[in-house]
Parts: structure tokens; sequence; C-alpha cells
């Protein structure tokens, strides 16, 4: 089996080249001069558009494929996860975003320095760069795929490797002249391009279905006979594998952890909302994104449920049932890619394509910026003032761009070996590039929670907390379960909850460390 790609496909992939291109010139012809416009966008960027960025930078590549399997293999319990996310937001609204405001801070690991240590902003902002690299990395990986069926019709190694490195460098082209404004205005633009293919697959679908809307609602109620709705939403069960990250209590205890990590202590997503005019402007962004987001995971997930009724309800479709291969030259891919490379019409495949590359340049161009802001900021500018060499802001401006151009290198090696990881693992790529942060995120909510609730917290008990969380989750892995623990010992569980005990114990071993005289205060 290969892509086969029409003329009409090809003109839609002429025309969102000509679109980058356009838009690219356009966002960088007004180049940052000074870091505050470089990295903070000036704090001049209306609420909407950062909402809007915000948005942009928690979707991926990973979503864009991961929201349909989702549908097609479960239901709409994805969906309550935003009840956690409105939780998280109200507390980082609380207590974090008028701190970031009011100490004037670059990055936010730039708080722990004044309340702990140098020593503690150094380490945070390491752990956040060792967790992206990852992150970000695998998920230009599932982009590459999607280029590499493009340009080349398979996804043989060197095709890969090639657009991969192509994905890199339009990426960093596209802001490394107009720093986070450009990322920003880049976003705007990309959400509507994959939002619109997302939209367009949905019509394809529900034209190619011959029942109505409320026939396919009734197939998706109840799929079977005593077979669960594909329409729950909530679901009650405590069950704390793997399969039970979407009940309540996951959403109520681990999602809330795991989005305050994602809003505030997470430099990809909070450099956005320090971008804004004021604190205020920057709680609101961060609400709206949230609203925003419920609907365009509907729209992703509602593919899958549509895709399900096709493949997997013969009555309705009035066809012989069959057993779908999911398979492209030979390697596996979701349901979805299976629909666009088979069935999808001329037009939509290129755009669907399209979508899946707006969706990982978005996620990529994040990335840039908030990883150079990082190195930069926290680990740079420490070590120059520290020579006590005076320069001008303008060299750390021209730093900006070396670190993203550094970043992005990074990012292109590690989606490469992603693609040889994947040749020798049983663990989904997908799985991996939205749990990996997981290993980060545990550490610095404990070290976090320490600064902003108690007046414990040393820089050493800093980094011994930050290497706590990322152990604990570690060895909370399936394959380190199987290595470490006899076949009747062994236990599961879903991400979120090892979440909640990295992030514990995290936080007791945080809370160990005494400060020295005169950080003992919270602001």
């Amino acid at each position: 089996m290969s892509a086969q790609y029409t003329l009409l496909d090809w003109l839609v992939f002429a025309s969102y080249g000509a679109i980058l291109l356009l838009s690219g010139w356009w966002f960088n012809r007004k180049r940052a001069n000074s870091s505050q416009d470089f990295f903070l966008g000036g704090n001049s960027m209306p609420t909407w558009m950062v909402a809007i960025s915000v948005l942009a930078t928690s979707q991926s590549a990973a979503t864009f494929i991961g929201g349909p399997d989702q549908g097609y293999q479960g239901d709409l319990s994805y969906l309550a996860t935003n009840i956690g996310a409105f939780i998280a937001a109200f507390i980082v609204s609380v207590f974090l975003i008028p701190k970031f405001y009011q100490q004037k801070v670059y990055t936010v690991y730039e708080l722990l320095e004044k309340r702990i240590g140098p020593k503690a902003k150094r380490r945070s902002g390491l752990m956040y760069l060792f967790g992206r690299v990852f992150a970000s990395g695998a998920r230009l990986y599932m982009a590459a795929i999607a280029v590499a069926m493009i340009l080349y019709g398979n996804i043989e190694a060197q095709s890969v490797i090639i657009a991969t490195l192509l994905l890199a460098l339009a990426g960093l082209l596209y802001t490394v002249f107009g720093g986070i404004r450009s990322v920003i205005y880049s976003d705007v633009l990309q959400s509507v391009v994959y939002v619109s293919a997302a939209i367009a697959v949905i019509w394809c679908l529900l034209l190619l279905i011959p029942a109505d809307f409320s026939t396919i609602m009734a197939a998706l109620n109840e799929p079977a006979p005593g077979a669960d709705s594909k329409l729950a939403i909530f679901k009650f069960d405590l069950d704390f594998g793997p399969s039970g990250v979407f009940n309540m209590a996951s959403v109520l205890t681990g999602f809330v952890l795991l989005n305050i990590a994602a809003f505030g202590l997470d430099q990809d997503m909070t450099q956005r909302l320090l971008t804004c005019k004021s604190e205020k402007e920057g709680s609101k962004a961060l609400v709206l994104s949230i609203v925003m987001v419920i609907p365009v995971m509907l729209v992703f997930i509602f593919i899958g449920l549509l895709l399900y009724v096709v493949y997997q309800q013969p009555l309705l479709m009035n066809s012989e049932s069959g057993q779908v291969v999911q398979e492209f030259n030979g390697e596996k891919i979701t349901i979805f890619m299976y629909y666009v490379l088979n069935e999808a019409p001329a037009g939509v495949k290129g755009l669907v394509s399209v979508g899946i590359i707006a969706a990982a340049i978005s996620t990529l161009n994040s990335g840039l910026s908030s990883m150079s802001s990082v190195i930069v900021q926290d680990l740079y500018r420490p070590y120059i003032e520290a020579k006590n060499k005076s320069v001008a802001d303008s060299h750390f401006v021209k730093a900006g761009r070396v670190g993203m151009a550094l970043v992005s290198l990074s990012l292109a090696v590690m989606a490469i070996l992603c693609y040889f990881w994947q040749q020798y693992s049983d663990m989904p790529l997908l799985k991996f590039a939205l749990s990996v942060m997981v290993f980060s995120y545990s550490g610095l909510l404990g070290v976090y929670f320490t600064t902003l609730f108690t007046k414990r917290g040393s820089e050493g008990s800093v980094l011994a907390a930050l290497v706590i969380g990322f152990l604990v989750t570690l060895f909370m892995q399936p394959y380190m379960i199987d290595w470490l623990l006899p076949q009747e010992q062994r236990f599961y569980l879903g991400f979120t909850w090892q979440l909640c005990i990295g992030t514990a114990l995290a936080t007791i071993v945080c809370c160990l460390g005494k400060p020295k005289l005169g950080q003992l205060t919270n602001e």
C-alpha cells in the first residue's frame, strides 16, 4: 500500500506552502530587538491570540492522530478531563500567574531563584528541558511520518529522517527572528488549518455513512447489545490501571496535577501567558484556552466515533463485516491514518496531511521559543553575569536565536531516535508522547508545592525532589515492573496515578530541606 495523492491534493500542499512562506515573511518582518520583546512579546499580545496559542501548544500531531483513535477505541470520557483543567486553571491563576508578573520573570523557574536559590532555578530548568526534548521530539517524529508519506510514499528510515530535518528547519526559520510574537501569530494560523482539516473529515464521513444523524447517534449510544455507550462522558468506576485514567477519580486528582504542571510549571505553555499586558489578562487567556479546547477535542474524538460506525457497524453501512488491516508499507498505523490513506476523497487527503503538519509546526515552534528562553535566561545569562561581563541586551536576543537553532537540532535528533526506538519497542509512541512529561512534572510539582505553601526547601532538597520524582515515575512504568517484579506481584498504574504518587514523594523530599537565612519568604 502507498499513499496516492491526486492533483487536487498537491494543489492543497502548494497552497499551504505558499501560505507558510508568506506568513513567515510577514510575521518576521519586524525583528525583536530586546530580550523582553523576543521572549515576552513586549507584554503586548492580545488575550484572544494568547488563548489560541495556548490551545495550539496543547495540541500536536499526537493529538491530531490520537484524538480520533480515542474515539474509535473508547468514548467521550476524555472530555471530562477538562474539569481537572478548569480546577488547575483556578489554582494557577491564584497562586502562580500573579507571582510571575510581580517578579517580572522571563521563565517560570526564576521564581525558585528568588525563594530558594540560583541552583534551584537551574536544576528545575534542566529537568524541564530534559522532558521537553523527549516529548516534543516524539511529536516531531509523528509529523515527519506524514511528510514522508507525502514526499516519498513510504516511511522508510531515510525518508523519515529527511522529513524530520525539513520540518525542524521550517520551524526554525519561522520563529528565529520574531521570537515569541512570531510563535503566537503562527499558532493562530496553524490552528485554523488543522481544525479546518478535521471538520472537512467529519463532513466526508457523514456523507459516507448511509444514515441520518439521529440513527448514527443511536448506534453510538448502543454499539452492541449490552455494550457500553460510546457517548459516555463521565466514568465513576474506581480503576487505578492504565484503562482507568479518564475516570472521575483520576480527573479530580491526577489530571488536576497534570494541568497545574502544564499551565504553570511548563515553560512551553506558561511563556504565552507571560506575554499578556497584565496578570489579569494572562488568567483570562488561560481560562479561554480551556473553553476552546472542549469543542476542538470533541471534533477530533467525533472523527473516531464516525470511523467506528464506518468500520465496526456493517449493518448500518450496508456492508459485510471485515477486518481492517491498519498498516502502511508493513508498519502499523492508527485507524484515522488508515482512512486518510485509503478512503479519504481527493483534496481531503492533502488537507489532513497539511493539518498534521500544521499541528506539528505549531508545537515545534512553541518548543523552540520556550526551550531557548530557559537556556538563555536560566542558564546562559546567569553565567555571563557571574563573570561580571557587561553585555548589551541585544546580545541575549542573538543568544536566543542560537538557542533556537540548538533546540531545533536536538528535537530533530530525538525524532530520528524515536523512529529507531519504535522499531524495537512494544510501547505505542503516541502514549509515550502524551505521558512522557510526567517524568519531569512529578519533581517540579513537588518543588513548587513546597515553595508556594511551606517555608521549607533548599537547593539540595530541590535536586533530591527532582531526582526522586523522576525515578519513582520511572520505576512505575510497565517495562520496569515486568523487569523488577515476579509475575504474581506485578501491578500497573495509569500515568495520572503515577503523577500523584511521584508528586507526593517529591514534595515530602523537598520539604526536608531547610532554607538559608534570608530566604524564608515566598515573595
